[in-house]
């Protein structure tokens, strides 16, 4: 997706290596290799931040521009044909604009010079091993993503937005029954005013946070605290719901069926509480999920539940289906809960459905399953029932009560067809 503000083509570059991207740490100019300092001084335009520009001081040549706000990559693009340098902390390629110049710019026409990142001077302070570690970017990013981070043992470096980042993770992390971790705030890494200190995330009070820092958290959870277990099937009461939710065993089942691989789009239309679409969101950073729902109050209760368990980019569309299905993006799976038996919902989904997709639809009432077995008739997929009971009290002894057997389908659309979106 280009970010915002880029107008300019990407097939107009002249050949050669053109941009160069080089990450500067706080040591500034000397701790440049000789080939990044060569690349600042040779370009005819450096871009960055302000204080990017200061740290690599005398070694500019060419003319100095500070990024404008809003961010934009038009100046840097505009400027093909002519030798630029583009200044970043750290390593430009790890949650930096290197990324995102990366999207615009042919790789053999940048070259790059990248320093020790905020996350790889975090861990050698602490002398912990990176690949062990979870790095997660809170930068401009809502704190909640944390969520499904807090288990017990865990080491997490995270990346903060300014100075009142550390004590926003205390609290978060105390609210979550993890008050007794160990805190360690790293400010100004690799330059003069480095300075590390640490707390309990329960007794946090450091104060004068430089607005440049990293959080290294040892998550120590309490026997009661609410991890959200890896495995797919949260427990029904982790979600705030009216009863129009997909119950926990069922939704196991559902997810294993969705079969979620990387960067995918669920759609999860009737989506009730939203619980399939978080679940889906869970399994993997790289998933995208639109969860739409008609009725406007369970609409908002998605978005509450999907801040509260660690997912709030859960896009939520308040609408009716189908006509909230148009325009949304193709998706590369669907799942419906409900309204599978409301007219044109089945057969719009079919149809928006990209080649190779997966669709998986629940049915609990006789009119949804007699919809799901015609469409198994004329389509193919497989059909699955499922029939659960739980123990109850039964006059001071325990017995049986069943729940509503729901009928499931699955069907993948094959990635050349003619009549998939026709009515059944």
């Amino acid at each position: 997706m280009a970010e915002a503000g880029v107008s300019i083509a990407a097939d107009t570059a002249p050949a050669g290596r053109w941009l160069s991207i080089v990450g500067i740490g706080e040591d500034g100019a000397q701790g440049l290799s000789p080939a990044a300092r060569a690349a600042v001084s040779a370009a005819e335009i450096v871009i960055g931040g302000a204080r990017h520009l200061a740290l690599a001081g005398d070694l500019v040549k060419g003319e100095a521009r500070v990024w404008p706000s809003p961010f934009s990559l038009d100046g840097v693009l505009a400027a093909r044909g002519q030798r630029v340098c583009v200044l970043a902390s750290g390593d430009p390629f790890l949650y930096g604009v290197g990324a995102s110049l990366a999207r615009h710019v042919p790789a053999d026409e940048m070259s790059s010079f990248p320093a020790p990142s905020a996350f790889a001077l975090a861990a050698a302070r602490l002398g912990w091993a990176q690949q062990e570690v979870d790095m997660v970017s809170l930068h401009g990013r809502p704190l909640a993503r944390l969520r499904s981070f807090l288990q017990d043992g865990a080491r997490l470096l995270l990346l903060t937005s300014d100075g009142e980042g550390p004590a926003q993770v205390a609290a978060f992390a105390t609210a979550h029954g993890c008050g007794a971790s160990r805190l360690t705030v790293l400010e100004a890494l690799g330059g003069p005013a480095e300075r590390i200190r640490s707390a309990t995330a329960e007794g946090f009070d450091l104060g004068d946070v430089a607005a440049l820092n990293v959080v290294a958290l040892e998550v120590r959870a309490a026997p009661d605290a609410p991890i959200l277990p890896l495995a797919a099937g949260l427990a029904d009461d982790l979600f705030e719901h009216d009863g129009q939710i997909t119950k926990r065993e069922v939704r196991a089942l559902t997810l294993s069926s969705l079969a979620p691989r990387r960067g995918e789009l669920l759609w999860d239309i009737g989506a009730g509480a939203g619980s399939i679409a978080i679940e889906w969101l869970l399994a993997h950073p790289s998933l995208a999920a639109i969860a739409i729902e008609g009725n406007a109050e369970r609409a908002a209760r998605i978005g509450r539940n999907a801040h509260k368990l660690g997912v709030p980019h859960l896009k939520v569309v308040e609408g009716a289906a189908p006509g909230a299905l148009a325009g949304l993006p193709t998706p590369d799976v669907i799942f419906i809960g409900g309204g599978a038996s409301e007219p044109g919902v089945f057969d719009m989904a079919l149809e928006a459905l990209k080649p190779g997709g997966r669709m998986v639809a629940n049915a609990v009432t006789l009119e949804t399953e007699a919809l799901l077995i015609a469409a198994h008739a004329r389509l193919g997929g497989t059909l699955t029932r499922i029939s659960l009971a739980r123990s109850v009290a039964v006059k001071g002894m325990t017995g049986w009560r069943p729940a509503m057997p729901v009928t499931q389908w699955r069907w993948e659309k094959p990635r050349e067809t003619t009549d998939a979106g026709e009515g059944v």
